[in-house]
């Protein structure tokens, strides 16, 4: 049996990310958070994101019911410049120029709050990804037929994009947006879940 959905919640409008902890038998509650998400000046990546995800689960805790709270921030960082979520058309297919026969690195920030007890995890894992050559007219194609806006990198590796990554290093789902071995250990480190698993004995 599953915890009750109220216990814990998701603070992200990704359906990926509710997807991914749904797979391995978490229910949740998803409530959006509205956090801006710029980069500030000295701000590393590893640093920003830890920030935003924290952050997040803060926001939504102090606002929704629950007791366990998930933020979660990705970026995708290529050669030290941080590429978040692409503005438009030709600001996504900008990002996959760049990335286009590039390794990069995928950064995503998790935390689980606790607002009963008012303790934090927050962590960040690095996957790394190899893409191959991408033409122009494969670019604007994807872009077109995905509309990648809300994706960090303006990509989706669940989608099209799969077959555009030669070589990963690290967490798939860490690419996804949410590094769920990490944080499944997170949630039985603070007491949401039971170690090991998400389902609930009875």
């Amino acid at each position: 049996m599953r915890r009750p959905s109220a216990e814990i919640v998701l603070a992200s409008a990704s359906p990926r990310r509710a997807e991914l902890l749904a797979s391995a038998g978490i229910a949740v509650d998803v409530v959006p958070s509205d956090i801006p998400e710029e980069l500030r000046p000295g701000e590393t990546p590893d640093e920003h994101v830890r920030r935003l995800a924290g952050a997040k689960a803060r926001a939504v805790a102090s606002s929704h019911p629950g007791r366990f709270f998930i933020g979660a921030d990705t970026v995708v960082v290529l050669d030290g410049e941080v590429l978040g979520k692409p503005r438009d058309a030709a600001d996504a297919e900008q990002m996959l120029g760049k990335l286009s026969g590039k390794i990069h690195d995928v950064v995503t920030g998790y935390a689980v709050y606790d607002a009963v007890t008012d303790r934090i995890h927050v962590e960040a894992v690095t996957t790394r990804v190899g893409f191959r050559s991408l033409g122009a007219e494969e670019i604007r194609a994807y872009v077109a037929a995905e509309r990648p806006f809300d994706k960090a990198g303006g990509y989706a590796i669940q989608g099209r994009a799969a077959g555009m990554v030669r070589r990963i290093e690290g967490s798939y789902t860490n690419i996804v947006g949410l590094p769920l071995c990490e944080t499944l250990e997170a949630l039985a480190a603070m007491g949401a879940i039971p170690p090991g698993g998400g389902a609930t004995p009875n």
